[in-house]
């Protein structure tokens, strides 16, 4: 059971990224303001779960939660910026469009930029360990993996429906036969020779 909060009194905002590893498209980012005395047993790190869970869990995060929001910085912006700036920059942006101010930022991780004058708090596999990182990392993966899979539709030689993105052997054959589209992250290692050889 994950906990429900990080302190008593403090309104809370967990943020959390979706796509930092993939070779093609945006970094999502999302940021969720749980009520004090949400719970959810199923509720957990977003890579734990079934796509059909997360499905299920993001509709009741987006009944529930007293604010939510979702973000994203294009693979433009990561090849001008870098991955890591990207990834703090999409959760900037989310928190910005939250409808409530949050007090306490949980961050999952171990790497953020202050925002605007309010505290923050990293936690290393904080996904795995307060709802409302959990819940971010629910909205932050299914709105990615939904974008994804709509440039799938005019972009099939890659496999996105199934991959999202994701450096597989299948994407890199894609590059290899296809060369690399406009969502493609030019400054990820995207030569299919080097990584083929080794998958």
């Amino acid at each position: 059971m994950l906990h429900s909060n990080f302190t008593e009194d403090l309104i809370e905002a967990g943020c959390d990224e979706a796509g930092r590893g993939c070779l093609a498209g945006p970094v999502f980012a999302a940021a969720v303001i749980l009520p004090k005395d949400f719970t959810d047993e199923n509720l957990n790190d977003s890579k734990k779960l079934s796509p059909k869970k997360r499905e299920e869990l993001r509709r009741i995060i987006q009944k529930k939660a007293i604010a939510w929001a979702v973000a994203s910085c294009t693979n433009k912006e990561i090849d001008k910026d870098n991955i890591l700036k990207s990834s703090i920059n999409a959760m900037h942006k989310a928190i910005r469009k939250l409808k409530v101010t949050p007090q306490l930022l949980l961050i999952d991780g171990n790497r953020f930029r202050k925002y605007e004058s309010i505290p923050h708090k990293t936690i290393i596999g904080g996904d795995g360990l307060y709802m409302s990182i959990a819940a971010a990392s629910i909205l932050a993966k299914t709105y990615r993996d939904e974008y994804m899979m709509k440039l799938d539709k005019n972009y099939p030689e890659y496999n996105w429906r199934s991959n999202k993105g994701y450096p597989t052997k299948e994407h890199y054959k894609g590059i290899e036969i296809a060369g690399i589209s406009k969502y493609h992250r030019k400054t990820f290692n995207l030569n299919p020779q080097i990584n083929l050889e080794f998958s």
